[in-house]
């Protein structure tokens, strides 16, 4: 085993020294399902920073209560240690406070978890004040949930790979403390949610569309973003690129016009801490009036991340949506593979990056809008030419001319605004 692990070590080149060095460790029933897990957490741990130089699967019916693992891989994982010469460990489920006090103690090494992981990447990642906000929010919450099983110095929470975000400038920080800070964040994001709220008020009254983009982390949603708006927003081929929310307009060539909203990539074992914190920019997709779900088609997990995914919306209260789901990355498969959506309303094969499938994308898109749309053949009088600018603004105007009496339009309009219209129509033949 330890000449294996050896060989997967990357030559030693000044850089590889200086990662913290950690093995994973899994516990479950199915050991193909533990081995994608692991894959997953490996990526996970490259994206925070650190090596990966082993792994430890354990098969059986249950999670130790006491150490995660059972007694005789707790000796295995000690001697893989001294082996590898890791400094930590990291789990692949959320640890309770007793197991990660028995490990560290059984072991004396760091000891992690999938959460503290993903938490570190979310800390490295946030760039706007809201998203710090809410990444510090939900490493405190993890934290103070670990205060009364390890009853002692914080010292032991000092955060996980590279030690970001609150981590060691808390070390010292009392449960009293914490709960404080809590309560101060939480005000700051009922404040943040009220803005965002009325945000999403004002794209009601202007009647326009929204889109949500969404997909498991590294799917290629903040591509689509980028390449149908010109919208500029980090793309890179990593998990958990992008975590604020951005929203763009776009121009469909029919004239229609609609919102793109980019949100936080899913991905498997979701920390609630992190859809706790995070509700209010995830909730983007439960206000949309379309879910754009892009999934990685040449993921080999292709399927489980889109399990994934609708578990998450499910979670999130989001349905009764117009399901767009598009296989991206097309590009980047060597052989065909057949995907398929039997939640979706509409499939589309892509590649953001070669921008194959788009036109039909957008194809589509004109055609769900129009479904929303009903038809308007009406003469106008030239004291309602009020009325007139708002079909131009938010239907599509597919004819108009000037005649004696008024503005002869034929067009498509909203159902709101089509509600508003008749409400004057109805008006206007009364007043007459």
């Amino acid at each position: 085993m330890g000449k294996a692990l050896e060989e997967n070590i990357p030559a030693d080149n000044g850089v590889a020294e200086a990662r913290e060095r950690v093995l994973l460790v899994a516990v479950g029933t199915d050991g193909e399902e533990l081995t994608e897990s692991l894959d997953e957490l490996e990526e996970l741990v490259d994206t925070a920073g650190a090596l990966t130089v082993g792994r430890v699967i354990q098969l059986r019916d249950a999670i130790h209560p006491g150490t995660y693992i059972g007694s005789g891989k707790v000796a295995e994982v000690r001697e893989l240690l001294e082996e590898t010469e890791a400094t930590g460990i990291v789990c692949d489920d959320e640890l309770s406070p007793a197991q990660m006090r028995n490990l560290e103690e059984a072991l004396e090494t760091k000891i992690m978890d999938r959460t503290l992981v993903i938490l570190d990447i979310f800390a490295a990642r946030a760039v706007t004040s809201e998203g710090k906000l809410q990444v510090e929010l939900a490493q405190l919450r993890y934290r103070l949930a670990r205060l009364v099983g390890l009853g002692r110095s914080l010292s032991r929470l000092g955060g996980g790979i590279g030690t970001r975000g609150p981590g060691e400038k808390k070390l010292e920080m009392d449960r009293r403390y914490i709960k404080s800070r809590i309560a101060q964040l939480n005000r700051e994001k009922k404040e943040l949610e009220q803005h965002r709220q009325i945000t999403r008020s004002r794209r009601t009254e202007q009647r326009l569309p929204v889109a949500a983009i969404v997909g498991y982390t590294n799917a290629g949603k903040s591509s689509l973003l980028n390449r149908l708006t010109g919208a500029e927003v980090l793309s890179e081929d990593k998990l958990f690129a992008t975590l604020d929310p951005t929203t763009r307009r776009l121009r469909l060539e029919g004239g229609q016009e609609l919102l793109l909203t980019d949100t936080v990539g899913f991905i498997r074992k979701l920390p609630h801490h992190l859809i706790e914190a995070f509700r209010s920019t995830l909730e983007e997709a439960k206000y949309a009036d379309i879910i754009l779900h892009v999934v990685d088609a040449s993921n080999p997990r292709a399927e489980k991340q889109m399990f994934t995914v609708y578990e998450t919306l499910r979670s999130l209260a989001v349905s009764d949506k117009i399901i767009v789901t598009l296989f991206n990355k097309q590009d980047a498969l060597t052989e065909p593979v057949i995907l398929r959506d039997f939640q979706a309303d509409k499939s589309l094969p892509v590649s953001v990056k070669t921008g194959q499938g788009l036109r039909e994308l957008l194809h589509v898109l004109e055609e769900i809008l129009m479904e929303g749309q009903v038809y308007l053949e009406r003469l106008f009088s030239y004291e309602e030419a009020g009325q007139v600018a708002q079909i131009r603004k938010y239907g599509t105007l597919l004819s108009e001319s000037y005649e004696a009496e008024g503005l002869s339009v034929k067009a498509y309009v909203p159902r709101a605004l089509w509600g508003q219209l008749q409400e004057t129509f109805a008006r206007r033949e009364k007043h007459d």
